[in-house]
């Protein structure tokens, strides 16, 4: 072996590790989504009461939504497809879940630092647009 041949394999060795740990942060991420999500559905039956007066805690909203394309987007347009949108007011994240074949699921988190501006539209009353960092 060369030393070339020898850092090549180490590279593709490297890329691999790296592939099996991507995927393995994205099924932890996964089941933190879910765990999350069961979390704010489940309505324990017997919640201590705090006794300070401090706020209530917000829980994840989640909601239907089907996003609108852009001229940005023109390359991945195809059918208008359903997400899930997941708002965490306390966690400061946005969650953008899309079901697709096979059971899967492709998402992304957008933390509140990302996100610049909210507009809601002042022709179509249940559009909302978000503008993001970048």
């Amino acid at each position: 072996q060369t030393a070339g041949q020898s850092g090549e394999q180490e590279l593709e060795s490297l890329v691999l590790k790296l592939s099996v740990l991507k995927d393995f942060l994205s099924s932890i991420e996964k089941k933190a989504l879910k765990a999350l999500q069961e979390m704010s559905s489940a309505t324990p039956t017997t919640a201590p009461q705090p006794l300070s007066r401090k706020a209530k805690s917000i829980p994840v909203q989640t909601f239907e939504v089907k996003l609108d394309i852009t001229l940005g987007d023109l390359t991945k347009i195809g059918k208008s497809q359903k997400y899930t949108l997941s708002v965490d007011v306390e966690g400061g994240k946005l969650v953008v879940l899309k079901k697709q074949k096979d059971s899967q699921e492709d998402w992304n988190t957008f933390t509140h630092d990302k996100i610049r501006q909210l507009i809601k539209s002042q022709r179509v009353q249940n559009k909302l647009g978000i503008v993001f960092e970048k």
